[in-house]
């Protein structure tokens, strides 16, 4: 089966450093006086349709959108970034706690018309109590993930067309629908690790998406929901969280995560871990157990580097090599049978170009990727860009 690949907007900001990117910077770290930090890109409607275009123009099927108070509304964002796009689709993270299931279904519908068939949905249930209380939910974690599962069951009732009745714990639904039902259906991406969020995968999940552990533990925690889909009576498909660095050597692929590490300075990586350490999220917690909070061995797997997770919450390991290596990775997880890799690069828009014009062609001549829709990927001959008619070599402009 060939993969899904898919990048990322950074609606809450971008850089060339892991920190100080966003507005709640010095209020999730705790630290006070944080001035301006030179390169910063804002999240801007220009800039995010930079990247927006050129995931699409690289053949990246969706781009990730975050959810939060630190970031910009993701419906809204998206809804205007398919303007400027073609066939780019959108993955849009929102919390089913602060919005009505039968809205998010109209929502979803109205999105997939508007943007012929575009969206998909990843549905984020919340770890960490303080941000979930800036939306005015007071619900503990398990909680949540109950109250998840009801809204995605109201959601997929309110699609059927006809009025939907519901009564639940948290939701009462008389008569709920959604006149003209979405078409298609958004498949819904979901991730979890806690024993409260697992049988809300095994149920609801058409795509459970995990933080990029190393290849042992993704296939430990795969076979865990495969498990409980296969008593559902379901079949789950599965996705994985990444950053990468992708030179064309392994050296120059290591010296930017050097650059990357060299710009943390103690007090700020004590200060994040302190704050990433109150979450109440299982997976937040696999991710700092991942290094500890210390610099020391952060390559916790072939390739796999654990040094985004000092400073950053959510996704914090990065693939880092060659591109030959870091496709080598991506098959290694491939073959455990995850099909969506959802990726990311600081900065977004550079990144996506050394990813696309240097991976994806590795795994196209692999033949892991389906026939390109993008613009940028030249066919390939024993695994390197093929020559225009003529005998020209097809040169591809950089973004480097």
């Amino acid at each position: 089966m060939s993969i899904h690949l898919h990048w990322f907007l950074p609606t809450g900001g971008d850089g060339r450093t892991l920190v100080d990117r966003h507005a709640y910077a010095a209020a999730d770290t705790g630290r006070s006086g944080i001035g301006p930090v030179s390169g910063v890109r804002a999240p801007d409607i220009d800039y995010l349709t930079q990247i927006a275009k050129a995931a699409e123009h690289l053949g990246f099927e969706a781009v990730l959108t975050p959810t939060g108070t630190w970031c910009e509304d993701a419906w809204l964002t998206t809804a205007a970034l398919a303007q400027h796009t073609k066939r780019l689709k959108f993955l849009v993270a929102f919390r089913p706690g602060v919005l009505s299931p039968v809205l998010a279904a109209q929502m979803a519908a109205t999105y997939q018309r508007i943007t012929g068939g575009r969206l998909l949905l990843n549905v984020v249930s919340g770890g960490d109590s303080t941000e979930q209380r800036r939306f005015g939910d007071h619900l503990d974690h398990d909680q949540r993930y109950a109250r998840t599962a009801e809204f995605l069951s109201v959601v997929r009732g309110a699609w059927r067309g006809e009025p939907y009745d519901f009564a639940g714990e948290h939701y009462r639904i008389e008569g709920g629908l959604t006149a003209l039902p979405p078409d298609p259906l958004p498949p819904v991406f979901f991730g979890g690790s806690s024993p409260a969020a697992g049988p809300v995968a095994a149920e609801h999940a058409d795509v459970y998406l995990t933080w990029g552990e190393p290849p042992a533990q993704v296939r430990e925690k795969t076979g865990w929901i495969r498990g409980l889909a296969e008593r559902a009576g379901r079949d789950v498909r599965f996705g994985i969280r990444l950053h990468t660095i992708s030179r064309d050597s392994a050296k120059q692929a290591w010296a930017v995560a050097d650059r990357l590490l060299d710009d943390l300075d103690a007090e700020t990586v004590a200060a994040a871990q302190r704050a990433l350490g109150r979450s109440e999220s299982v997976g937040q917690q696999r991710m700092l157990a991942l290094h500890g909070g210390s610099r020391d061995k952060l390559e916790i797997a072939p390739n796999l580097w654990a040094g985004v997770g000092l400073v950053r919450g959510g996704a914090g390991t990065a693939l880092v090599g060659s591109h030959a290596e870091v496709a080598d990775r991506i098959e290694e997880y491939h073959a455990l049978g995850i099909d969506h890799f959802v990726l990311s690069g600081y900065p977004h828009l550079e990144e996506a170009y050394w990813f696309g014009e240097g991976v994806a062609p590795e795994l196209a001549a692999r033949g892991l990727l389906a026939a390109s829709t993008g613009g940028a990927r030249a066919p390939l001959t024993h695994g390197h860009p093929a020559s225009t008619p003529g005998g020209a070599p097809l040169l591809v402009a950089g973004g480097r």
